[in-house]
């Protein structure tokens, strides 16, 4: 299929008929036809069934569809990506992307800081997933992300800031009194105990995962969010111990929770990653220092 077939069988999936699809595209009804007919021809199969106006897709227009979706959001990405291109330097703004967990305590003081410097420098701040941290990056709709143990890509560059550790938070009461005396927690010390589990596409909740493979520790996961800060509320409110990372445990409310160092060490590295070929400016530049500055001062 070429380009322009693709386009119109995706304008009469979206409207279901012709006349529908020629509205969307902007081109006449007799050419949505003729371009539909040689895509099937070239297809060498049906995409619609023709009934009284309508046209239904078959079985095969619908297991193509899919794919189809997909292309059309890679040309959504492409699109964008050159706007972003053209706006190139005259977005004067500082866009920061941030995971969750560096939202609460971490950020704020690096915006302190920053803001002692650079007073003028208008701030766009968005805490969102890694994964979306790496794609918004990719597309250059912002200038840099600070996250846990970032995903490799060709187009980004990472610079490593500081690494933190997996802490335990328990609620009051919930362990010996022995255990919180001593300040350390290994997983085999919470065996029996409701623990809050991770998500294992996150990459602390993978750590968490293969440290109890591989110190044959069977967890109670009776809960399992998707943010160590939902883990942390739970815990406040009694609801079983969590594992989160040292930076979401400055959050913890000590008179509700005990926070216990967790051993083995299971390191948390925060890295900033930025686009390559992209020269941070000197704000950029400038808001890492101040990144790195407020993550060895909590931590």
């Amino acid at each position: 299929m070429r380009l322009r077939h693709i386009e119109v069988f995706n304008a009469v999936m979206l409207t279901g008929s012709v006349t529908g699809a020629a509205r969307l595209i902007n081109v006449s009804q007799p050419a949505v036809s003729r371009l539909l007919q040689h895509a099937e021809l070239q297809l060498g199969f049906v995409l619609f069934q023709r009934n009284k106006g309508r046209l239904s897709a078959t079985s095969e227009a619908l297991t193509l569809y899919p794919h189809i979706e997909r292309l059309f959001a890679q040309l959504d990405e492409v699109q964008r990506l050159a706007g972003n291109l053209k706006r190139g330097e005259s977005a004067r703004e500082l866009r920061v992307l941030t995971v969750l967990a560096l939202s609460y305590e971490v950020l704020p003081q690096a915006i302190k800081l920053f803001r002692l410097k650079h007073p003028a420098v208008p701030l766009s701040v968005q805490a969102l997933h890694s994964p979306q941290i790496v794609s918004a990056l990719v597309l250059q709709e912002a200038d840099v992300g600070f996250l846990f143990s970032p995903l490799v890509h060709p187009t980004l560059a990472q610079q490593p800031l500081a690494e933190g550790r997996m802490v335990c938070v328990a609620p009051k009461g919930m362990l010996s009194a022995a255990l919180c005396q001593q300040g350390r927690a290994t997983l085999a010390d919470l065996a029996g105990f409701p623990v809050i589990g991770l998500d294992v596409s996150d990459p602390i909740g993978r750590s968490l995962s293969l440290a109890c493979r591989e110190a044959e520790v069977g967890l109670q996961f009776g809960i399992t969010v998707q943010t160590y800060h939902s883990a942390l509320a739970l815990a406040h409110h009694g609801l079983g111990i969590a594992i989160v990372d040292s930076c979401t445990a400055l959050s913890a409310d000590r008179a509700r929770v005990e926070v216990l160092t967790l051993d083995p060490l299971m390191a948390v590295p925060v890295k900033a990653l930025f686009p390559v070929g992209r020269p941070g400016s000197v704000a950029v530049r400038a808001f890492v220092r101040c990144f790195e500055q407020a993550l060895q001062a909590m931590m």
